[in-house]
């Protein structure tokens, strides 16, 4: 571990491009919130997830934490369209194919209620009569949109999106729009 690396943790609000160039006006980016130079993010989140990203200017750790052959986990809380059931987690569990590519198999659970996080602005779409439901997921790859097609696969689309963990790391109280760099004890995790 050197001086010269910084490491960033970041709770990132919807609708935020998970980068610091504007391409679009209709969307805010990394700049908006994190004035450091030389840090990028570790992975992705869309425009339309929240939560945990990782910003570092280590390039060796963002290869490591990136390539889903060293399997780092990341979790996610996702609120899908109606209530799954055990067929559905079954398969998010086993693995889905999406698009030509089959998903390693996943952790997940339904929260039997619903878990505490901060209002989205814009708020999801709520459907009369339809209700919804949460999920954990942790995977060990991060393909692009993967969480959302592997729900929608599974007849139950992604509503809202929340990464709340990288291998140890969390967002522990970061409130939305916050960032922090990592205390010394996160970094030696990440490094292991």
């Amino acid at each position: 571990m050197t001086n010269d690396h910084r490491y960033i943790i970041f709770h990132k609000p919807y609708g935020v491009l998970s980068q610091f160039t504007q391409e679009t006006p209709k969307h805010s980016t990394l700049k908006d919130y994190i004035d450091v130079p030389n840090v990028y993010p570790v992975g992705r989140l869309d425009w339309d997830s929240e939560g945990l990203l990782l910003l570092t200017n280590n390039g060796q750790l963002q290869h490591r934490l990136s390539n889903p052959r060293f399997g780092h986990q990341r979790t996610y809380w996702v609120q899908v369209e109606r209530i799954p059931d055990p067929e559905a987690i079954n398969k998010l569990c086993q693995g889905v194919e999406i698009q030509d590519y089959r998903t390693r198999p996943a952790q997940v659970k339904l929260f039997l209620e619903e878990p505490t996080v901060t209002q989205r602005n814009p708020p999801i779409r709520f459907r009369q009569n339809i209700p919804t439901a949460w999920l954990e997921m942790t995977l060990t790859e991060g393909k692009n949109r993967q969480v959302r097609r592997m729900t929608a696969a599974v007849g139950f689309p992604t509503l809202r999106l929340i990464r709340v963990s990288i291998a140890d790391l969390q967002l522990n109280g970061l409130k939305l729009g916050e960032w922090r760099d990592l205390s010394p004890i996160e970094i030696k995790s990440l490094n292991n």
